[in-house]
């Protein structure tokens, strides 16, 4: 009896261990399982621009371990990206997309979310609020009027005319936030310059973006900069009538060496990391995920050859402050462009406060309209 049990004992020993074998290499497989993450673009990925900085981000996240990419391109802010993002899940396995477009949010992302509640979305731009939108869905952003106020600092040193102008695609808060963000940076210069806009009605419209940029530079205009998904455009057209250009998304300084100024460019691989980090170590997924200079999600380029040495300084020393946390560029007594006071004597906006993702107006010295 004591020999069976002791042979029985054995085998049940050795079955333990297998089983345990097993289940230490089944975990270890599924720890080893790569995270697909999915990025979704609304224009090409090579436009110098919006599409092509967080291509950039995307390139960088692929050299990270534990992760297989899937991208698709020209998906348009319609019911076309709810099947982009529903193919990605079903057909790849995504359990993390970048969705990178601000249409895509409302209402395509809150409408696929509650979907898949095991498939993260982190969204570019959106504002989402807690209790109101799905958990498993959140939004990132930088704060890159720190970097268009640098680019009016520097606009304001170089603009000979005192007119300066605003490319624009959408009067959306963060649209407004740059146009007047790069207003101020050039009117701390030079008080009485004047920034023209133009808005073109959506992201991608090279035609209305060539005829908003000679329109602008025939009002006499010499420093520009844009928000549109390709800055293509309006740089080489800029470049081409003689005028001066601050870029914004990515570098654009190759398509126009002797224009180009300096540039507000993103870094979006700070955000993508870190929603890829907390799907990989299973922590919650980060909501709500903003910064500007000093946490890493924006930069500026390389200043041009044409830049002064004393636009350079004031710009740099500004820069300091912004990295420091010293610096808010929405003081108390701002006075939008019609005249009316939009934030109070006294009160001055933090980059996190919320007040200023809801902006809707432009302010003193923008020569131009949101109606």
């Amino acid at each position: 009896m004591s020999q069976f049990n002791r042979r029985d004992s054995i085998k049940s020993l050795a079955a333990l261990a297998s089983a345990t074998t097993l289940g230490t290499w089944s975990a270890l497989a599924s720890a080893q399982k790569p995270l697909t993450v999915g990025v979704i673009y609304v224009g090409p990925r090579d436009d110098y621009g919006y599409n092509q900085a967080h291509a950039q981000a995307a390139a960088e996240l692929k050299k990270m371990p534990g992760i297989k990419l899937v991208e698709e391109e020209n998906v348009p802010e319609t019911a076309a990206v709810q099947k982009t993002m529903t193919g990605m899940i079903a057909q790849d396995g995504a359990k993390l997309l970048f969705p990178t477009s601000f249409g895509y949010f409302d209402p395509h992302i809150l409408a696929v979310a509650p979907k898949n509640p095991d498939v993260r979305f982190s969204h570019c731009g959106g504002l989402w609020s807690e209790g109101k939108h799905p958990k498993n869905a959140g939004s990132f952003f930088g704060y890159i009027d720190e970097c268009q106020y640098l680019n009016g600092v520097i606009a304001g040193h170089m603009s000979k005319s005192g007119k300066i102008a605003f490319v624009a695609a959408k009067p959306i808060p963060q649209v407004l936030r740059n146009i007047n963000a790069f207003t101020m940076g050039a009117r701390s210069v030079k008080p009485n310059i004047t920034c023209s806009v133009i808005f073109t009605g959506d992201w991608s419209m090279a035609v209305k973006e060539a005829e908003a940029t000679n329109s602008l530079a025939d009002q006499g205009c010499d420093v520009f900069t844009m928000h549109v998904d390709g800055p293509k455009v309006v740089v080489e057209t800029a470049a081409k009538r003689g005028k001066m250009v601050c870029g914004y998304h990515a570098s654009q300084a190759k398509l126009a060496p002797n224009a180009y100024l300096t540039g507000a460019e993103w870094n979006w691989l700070t955000a993508y990391k870190t929603a890829v980090e907390a799907a990989q170590g299973g922590k919650p997924h980060p909501n709500f995920l903003r910064g500007g200079l000093k946490e890493g999600y924006v930069k500026m380029s390389a200043y041009g050859p044409m830049v002064n040495d004393a636009a350079k300084k004031n710009a740099d020393e500004i820069k300091a402050r912004m990295l420091a946390g010293s610096f808010d560029i929405f003081q108390g007594g701002l006075k939008d462009n019609k005249g009316t006071v939009v934030i109070p004597a006294g009160k001055a906006l933090k980059q996190t406060d919320l007040e200023l993702e809801k902006m809707n107006y432009l302010v003193e010295g923008v020569m131009g309209s949101i109606a």
